[in-house]
C-alpha cells in the first residue's frame, strides 16, 4: 500500500486520523529529547537550541490539530492512542543506534564526539524524510478538505534540512558518502513502518 493511499485511509476516518497526529506528534517530540540528549553540557551552539524548540513546537501543534477533530481524543501518548505504537516508539532508536554503531566503525568516535556525529546524521535522515512525508500528508487533507494542515511545519522541515547540510558538510569532507548509508538504513524502517501501518489502515 503506497503512503498517499495509507494516509488517505487515515484522513477518512475521525479515529484513525486522531491517531495519526498523535503519532506524528510523539514523533516530533521524541526527536526534540534526542536533540536535547545529545548536547554538550557547556558546548551548545544557536542551531541545536532553534532546532529542539522547534520539534518541541512541531509536537505541540501537532497536538492542537487534534481539537479540530475532536478535543476528546488522544490526550497522552499510551500504545492505545498511537499508530503501530511498537514501531512508532522505538523507530527513532533503533535509527540512533544504528547509525551510532556505522559512525563508531568508521571514524572511530566516543562521548560526545559520537553523540553529535550521530546528531548531524539521524537528524539529516529525518528532515529527509519529513520533507518527503509532510508535503504528500498536507496534500491529502487540502483534497479532503480538512482543516487540519501542516504547512508551517513543511517550511521549518526545509530549514532544517538546509542546517544540516551545512553542518555535515563542516564535520567531513566526504559527508555525503556516508549520508547516504544513514538515509538507507532509515528508508529500510520506514519501510517496515509504513508496512505494519498499512495492514493497521487497510
Amino acid at each position: 500500500m503506497q503512503i498517499q493511499a495509507i494516509l488517505e485511509n487515515i484522513v477518512n476516518d475521525n479515529v484513525l486520523h486522531a491517531k495519526w497526529l498523535n503519532t506524528l506528534s510523539y514523533m516530533e517530540n521524541a526527536g526534540a529529547k534526542k536533540i536535547s540528549a545529545s548536547e554538550h553540557k557547556e558546548q551548545v551552539n544557536l542551531i541545536i537550541l532553534k532546532h529542539a524548540a522547534e520539534e518541541h513546537r512541531h509536537a505541540y501543534y501537532l497536538k492542537k490539530q487534534l481539537d479540530k477533530l475532536d478535543g476528546n481524543l488522544c490526550k497522552t501518548y499510551t500504545n492505545e492512542e498511537l499508530l503501530s505504537p511498537n514501531h512508532t516508539k522505538f523507530y527513532l532508536n533503533a535509527l540512533d543506534v544504528a547509525v551510532c554503531r556505522y559512525l563508531k566503525q568508521h571514524f572511530n568516535l566516543t562521548g560526545y564526539e559520537l553523540k553529535f556525529a550521530a546528531y548531524l546524521f539521524v537528524t539529516y535522515a529525518i528532515e529527509v524524510r519529513a520533507d518527503e512525508l509532510y508535503p504528500i500528508y498536507q496534500d491529502v487533507l487540502t483534497r479532503a478538505g480538512s482543516k487540519v494542515n501542516v504547512k508551517s511545519i513543511i517550511l521549518e522541515e526545509e530549514g532544517h534540512l538546509e542546517e544540516m547540510l551545512n553542518q555535515l558538510k563542516t564535520f567531513s569532507p566526504d559527508w555525503e558518502k556516508h549520508a547516504e548509508l544513514v538515509i538507507k538504513i532509515e528508508q529500510d524502517m520506514f519501510a517496515d513502518w509504513i508496512r505494519n501501518l498499512g495492514k493497521l489502515v487497510a
